[in-house]
């Protein structure tokens, strides 16, 4: 994947290292370099340097001006943005469109400008001290700098536990923070100004033609994937599910070949989707490749994926993801383009639907709620025996909780109080309450009417870009092939935000126009199946492979010491694991044994207690 990097600074800051230090931390691919007096600026493409300004624009990047594409074809995007920038400043961004990072360096007035796409497909990570400013696509990069020295933020330990990753705009460092999508940094005088050039505002259509939607929701489909065909070895992810079996759809339509497509599968009962993969594949006449993940695969990668990703990632459906682009390379892929963002932008996940039938609930007359329902629910002595009178008890419990923090109520943080969870010591040096007040600000500050276009803001936020598209990015680069989201196109996510709730979400059936659209294009078994997701059986496998297990319960051990939580509660975790819901616990396990060796491979030796 395309990268940047670079500073701006004076003084000490001015070592003329700097550059290939942070350089070498990303993957640039030679690309080119420009530096002067305190300032530097290295890409992975062309790096425009005119006078007294360089700037560089990495990903597949177009204008929203005619002029300026123009430009763009002949000297590069690289001098287009830096045209651009000299007319508007900062307004340019306005003009970007696709997947991109941009950086502009006016070393002349000491200025820096930073933003990233409006979807989070690329990231630009940045920190100041004392007067100088450093940025790159990772935060290894940003860290290879002398002007920063940053330690781990025990704050973004805890989000970690909470959400599985690290959510922006922070990092798992102290100081050093990222770029939200459709974000940008301002850097002049010394001072740091941080905004957004473009945030997403859910404008639904009344009374659409919706036979007129279809016809042009399949075109803009057809053309989003049209644009990654450039002449390159190309190829798919195809896991069976809605999004990536259309963009296989497309791909083959739109190339000049049978599509390549390639399947990730487990020997695990109620993991594995590959016959639904298969149905696509013989659907479309895909050039079909497929390989099943085995725990020994697991032990391969791991202690690889923790050095490699510069933050701790907890979602373990990264090692099917690299193995998939890893197979996928092998047979000359350069490109892989993913389905990734269908359900956050048409309504495809099951907690929406589920929400849905929370939400009816609250149609109940409050008084009758308070002064009938509950006490009549809740009054029956040892009602928990009875299954009828406990699922109902549940479903009140449950949508009596204000969104958005209903849909963390089995987050095992929500489930169990803290005090049991971590030692005295950590607690003191966070605040538990930060997790529910990045939900609550991405949630209630949507430019949306509705609760589930609300829902979607919220998972576009946390669940793509801070996750999904983190995992996805980091595994092909790590795999060596280049990876694009036809879903994503800018033309699509407005699409999406001008479809009325009622058209993605139709009471709790999922996907309602995009299934719609996409009859007599999809099988019809892939219109009919249940959302099931890519997910690895480490519960399972914890159980019946004892090198996977010994490595987990190791890391655990080994976690004890770091003063973060504990130790009877780690044990507790391991107890539950053995004896109750493996899959639930086991990805527990994992997570945190995730954590104890990235905090290993990026210095942190065994033993070295956090707090």
């Amino acid at each position: 994947m395309s990268a940047l990097c670079g500073w701006l600074g004076t003084g000490a800051a001015a070592n003329g290292d700097a550059l290939e230090r942070m350089a070498a931390a990303l993957p640039l691919d030679g690309g080119e370099r420009a530096c002067g007096e305190g300032w530097g600026l290295a890409a992975g493409g062309p790096v425009h340097h005119g006078p007294g300004i360089a700037a560089a624009l990495v990903g597949a990047v177009e204008f929203a001006d005619r002029r300026l594409q123009v430009r763009a074809r002949e000297g590069g995007a690289a001098a287009a943005l830096a045209a651009a920038y000299s007319e508007q400043g900062e307004s340019c961004l306005a003009l970007l469109r696709g997947a991109f990072a941009a950086a502009v360096v006016d070393h002349a007035a000491r200025s820096v400008l930073l933003a990233i796409d409006r979807m989070g497909v690329h990231s630009i990570c940045y920190a100041v001290n004392e007067g100088t400013l450093v940025f790159g696509s990772s935060a290894d990069a940003v860290r290879a700098h002398p002007a920063v020295a940053s330690g781990l933020s025990l704050q973004s330990v805890f989000n970690y536990v909470y959400f599985h990753m690290v959510p922006g705009p922070e990092t798992i460092y102290r100081g050093l923070r990222r770029i939200p999508p459709g974000g940008f940094v301002r850097f002049a005088g010394g001072a740091l100004a941080v905004g957004s050039y473009w945030r997403i505002a859910f404008r639904e259509a009344e009374r659409p033609d919706v036979t007129h939607l279809e016809t042009e929701f399949r075109a803009l489909l057809e053309r989003g994937v049209a644009k990654f065909v450039d002449g390159r070895p190309i190829g798919a992810f195809l896991s069976g599910g809605t999004d990536s079996s259309t963009v296989a759809g497309m791909l083959g339509r739109t190339g000049d070949r049978a599509a390549k497509t390639y399947s990730i599968g487990f020997d695990a009962q109620g993991y594995d989707e590959m016959a639904y993969a298969r149905i696509a594949a013989k659907h479309f006449r895909t050039e079909h490749h497929e390989y099943y993940v085995t725990p020994d695969d697991v032990l391969e990668l791991i202690q690889r994926l923790t050095r490699f990703c510069d933050q701790p990632f907890g979602n373990s459906s990264a090692v099917p993801t690299y193995y998939c682009a890893r197979m996928a390379r092998e047979d000359g892929v350069e490109l892989l383009l993913g389905g990734d963002g269908g359900d956050e932008l048409f309504g495809g996940n099951e907690r929406y639907a589920k929400q849905a039938v929370f939400a009816l609930y609250d149609r109940v007359p409050r008084a009758l709620r308070r002064g009938l329902l509950e006490p009549a629910l809740f009054a029956v002595p040892r009602g928990e025996r009875l299954p009828l009178l406990r699922k109902a008890r549940s479903y009140v419990q449950q949508a009596s909780v204000p969104m958005p923090g209903r849909l963390q109520t089995y987050n095992l943080l929500n489930r169990i109080p803290l005090e049991r969870i971590f030692t005295d010591e950590f607690l003191g040096h966070v605040d538990p309450a930060t997790p529910g007040r990045l939900l609550d600000g991405v949630y209630h500050g949507a430019e949306a009417g509705t609760m589930l276009n609300r829902m979607l803001a919220l998972d576009l936020r946390f669940t793509l870009a801070d996750n999904d598209l983190y995992k996805v990015n980091r595994m092909c680069e790590l795999a060596g092939v280049a990876v694009a989201y036809p879903m994503l196109d800018d033309d699509l996510v407005a699409f999406s935000a001008a479809l009325p709730s009622g058209l993605k979400l139709r009471r709790t059936t999922l996907r309602y126009f995009f299934k719609r659209a996409l009859r007599g294009f999809l099988p019809p078994e892939i219109i009919a199946k249940r959302k099931h997701g890519f997910g690895l059986p480490t519960g399972v496998w914890l159980h019946s492979h004892a090198p996977l297990r010994e490595l987990a319960y190791d890391a655990l051990d080994g976690f004890k010491a770091r003063g973060v939580m504990r130790a009877a509660f780690v044990d507790e975790l391991v107890a539950e694991h053995q004896g109750g819901h493996a899959g639930y616990w086991g990805e527990q396990i994992w997570v945190l044994g995730v954590l104890e060796l990235w905090l290993r491979a990026h210095g942190l030796p065994r033993g070295q207690a956090l707090v």
